[in-house]
């Protein structure tokens, strides 16, 4: 099967959903003239990191935000991975990941499990607890936020369960280009699927932003790059080479899980154990 792809590497306006909803308004209604299949949106992508004024500018309980892309979704007969926003539960306020199929369905929703302290995200963001596990045109899919790509043990446990594309949202900072690059060709080699990589571009008051969104093959092999500035990056992917990979070198019917298990266990007892210094 053969997917087109769109990431809308956006500029967002720092703390204004309003403004930031009309520029995806806009951009997706330019884009889907080309009739993509898919079209991936970048993390936070209503707010930026404007954290301190997460009371006042989240989308309390994702309503705002899911209606938005619902209405695009369906107006345009396309797949979005909305990227993802703030929003304000009774708890606090999670990085959370919205997925509108083709008939303006909610297929999908992930809050970003790993905190980025850097950017001071554990202060006013609350961890989410679930899997983004979601299906698109027929495919099991997953999606994850940014930092989550440092964790390949989690990358993996959505791929165990049958995930051939793995679509990650993002605001990753220029310093450190080379480390989203090398990362996500690595969870794409390690798990033999696509990863479809939408960043932010642009800047805020404290970051500069990458940009260099990625679609990289199973073989780890990089299909198309975006540059640091705004714009729309497509692709197509075929989902048959996923399978083509997979069985070629089958690591996961090579996996030895009782050995893993077995090793945790032992790593946990040392860790347990106390330490004494012997002079």
């Amino acid at each position: 099967m053969i997917i087109k792809i769109a990431c809308l590497q956006l500029d967002i306006a720092f703390g204004n959903p309003a403004e930031n909803e009309q520029r995806v308004e806009k951009e997706i209604e330019k884009i889907a003239k080309d009739r993509p299949d898919i079209i991936v949106l970048p993390e936070l992508w209503t707010t930026g990191y404007d954290l301190t004024r997460l009371d006042e500018i989240a989308d309390e309980g994702g309503a705002r935000t899911k209606a938005f892309i619902q209405k695009l979704a369906k107006t345009h007969h396309v797949n979005i991975v909305a990227g993802s926003v703030a929003k304000k539960t009774a708890n606090g306020v999670t990085n959370t990941m919205y997925v509108a199929d083709r008939n303006g369905a909610i297929v999908g929703e992930y809050s970003k499990l790993h905190l980025f302290q850097l950017m001071n995200e554990h202060l006013y963001l609350q961890s989410g607890e679930k899997m983004g596990l979601f299906t698109l045109e027929n495919t099991q899919c997953a999606g994850v936020i940014c930092y989550d790509i440092r964790f390949p043990e989690w990358v993996r446990a959505h791929m165990v369960q049958g995930a051939e594309v793995l679509f990650v949202v993002a605001e990753w900072p220029l310093p450190r280009l080379s480390h989203w690059r090398t990362l996500l060709a690595a969870r794409a080699i390690e798990n033999q699927c696509y990863v479809i990589a939408c960043n932010r571009a642009g800047s805020d008051p404290n970051n500069v932003f990458a940009g260099h969104s990625l679609v990289i093959d199973p073989w780890g092999e990089i299909v198309v790059e975006a540059s640091e500035q705004p714009c729309t990056l497509t692709a197509q992917i075929d989902l048959a080479k996923v399978n083509e990979v997979r069985k070629q070198i089958p690591i996961f019917a090579d996996r030895r899980i009782a050995d893993y298990i077995a090793a945790e266990k032992n790593l946990q007892k040392s860790v347990d154990k106390p330490f004494h210094n012997h002079v």
